[in-house]
């Protein structure tokens, strides 16, 4: 394929372990993406190999293989897409008159990625797949939709919180996928449809390295390789901000869960931090000698106030997560997380739980108060772990790599209900110590007193 490799985060670290030559070319596509059809190849489904062990608490999770390299990944907002069946009379008699709980709420994943332009015979896709399982969830060996989108790349996506669609960013510019979802909870009546006259605004850019909508989806931001930030009102694609910088690319950007925030960072210099109901810098948050920023992601605190998080690149040595007050904007501190390049981050909804994924395709997941390593998937992908997605209730993480393959791994055993697991491990090593007592207690009788 020909062109330029893109260059987000993904290709942004300067480390021993971590190439762009993994990642295949950005095309230039100069055909629009106007097939839209659902299918189910027999000779493409996805396969499942072995899963690694976790270390740590949760679930190690298993794999599942697309056929594609896959570099965006999110949930879908299931209750505000798929409309109910209207219930029959009898229906509601049976309901009420029964105690059988009802089934657990389904979950799904949408996919993005494939092997660019050229004729590599790999295709680019959406893919929208179930998650099964609800103590140990696996993701579904056959997709439920697939969305072919012929020579073009998605290589970013953002999925609205409201279920309006999947604005999905290709190498030229953002198109606007819009959900179909015919009267019925089932999976197969949920479809796809690419809105040609939408997005308008955005036909044209140049390939946009970070896309997002704030947490209620009023706004989506954009940010550009040219470096070019775009912000808008959702969806009347009226302009907030707009800052142009042909110096730099953007890797990452986010929104505050208050949507008062949103967070740059660029390929050089500090993280700039705006406020959008003035459009105005908030803060210009500086790095310290040898830092390389790449992701940043807002979270809040039990007592209601935000915390900015970044990952950072401590020059070719190891890879760490800054935290930063949103009142004074000044450093909380930092923690040395992995010596593998960070490649992925994320942040789980109930602000308990970060995850990074690695260059080597390790994911470790963190307490979000004192970053202690709470579970550490060792290769966990054979590839670049090129996007992380925590589930609406925090309790399952996703993850994908250029190696085409995805993984829900659960940590919902790491803390329910508000309950650490270290009180759990402390009971059980005083229990121990109790029965050992009861066992030796002519030992005990001959000791001083």
């Amino acid at each position: 394929s020909s062109g330029q490799p893109p260059t987000g985060p993904l290709t942004g670290h300067r480390t021993r372990a971590f190439s762009a030559s993994l990642l295949p070319a950005s095309p230039t596509c100069r055909q629009p993406v106007t097939s839209l059809r659902r299918v189910f190849p027999s000779g493409d489904r996805p396969r499942r190999p072995p899963g690694p062990m976790a270390s740590g608490v949760g679930d190690g999770g298993q794999s599942s293989t697309y056929g594609f390299p896959i570099y965006s990944a999110a949930w879908l907002p299931l209750a505000h897409i798929i409309k109910p069946d209207a219930p029959a009379a009898d229906d509601d008699a049976d309901a009420a008159s029964s105690s059988t709980p009802p089934p657990p709420r389904a979950q799904m994943v949408v996919l993005g990625g494939g092997g660019g332009e050229g004729r590599s015979g790999v295709p680019n896709k959406l893919v929208v797949a179930a998650v099964e399982g609800d103590a140990a969830p696996t993701l579904s060996t056959e997709p439920v939709l697939v969305v072919e989108a012929k020579e073009k790349l998605p290589y970013r996506m953002a999925v609205h919180p409201r279920g309006d669609g999947i604005v999905v960013s290709f190498p030229n510019g953002c198109r606007f996928y819009q959900w179909e979802s015919k009267e019925g909870k089932k999976p197969h009546k949920l479809d796809l449809k690419f809105e040609e006259e939408a997005l308008v605004e955005l036909k044209d850019v140049g390939s946009q390295l970070a896309v997002s909508f704030s947490g209620e989806g009023s706004t989506l931001a954009t940010g550009g390789e040219d470096g070019h930030l775009r912000v808008f009102k959702w969806p009347a694609m009226e302009s907030v901000l707009s800052e142009a910088d042909t110096k730099t690319s953007i890797k990452d950007l986010c929104f505050s869960s208050d949507e008062k925030f949103l967070a740059v960072n660029r390929s050089s210099g500090p993280c700039r931090v705006w406020n959008l109901k003035s459009s105005e810098i908030a803060a210009n948050l500086p790095r310290e000698a040898g830092e390389i920023f790449s992701f940043c992601k807002f979270s809040y605190k039990t007592d209601g106030s935000h915390i900015l998080f970044i990952t950072a690149m401590q020059g070719n040595d190891y890879g760490k997560i800054i935290s930063w007050n949103t009142t004074s904007w000044t450093r909380i501190g930092s923690k040395k997380i992995t010596r593998e390049g960070i490649s992925a981050f994320a942040v789980s909804p109930d602000g308990a739980h970060l995850a990074i994924g690695t260059s080597e395709g390790s994911i470790i997941i963190l307490d979000s108060k004192n970053m202690q390593t709470l579970v550490t998937v060792k290769k966990a992908h054979l590839g670049i772990v090129t996007a992380l997605a925590f589930s609406q209730d925090s309790k399952t993480l996703l993850s994908t790599s250029i190696d085409s393959t995805a993984r829900v791994t659960s940590v919902g055993s790491i803390k329910s209900n508000g309950t650490s697991v270290w009180p759990m491990i402390l009971a059980i090593i005083l229990a121990i110590l109790v029965y050992y007592c009861m066992q030796h207690k002519d030992i005990l009788a001959m000791l001083p007193r």
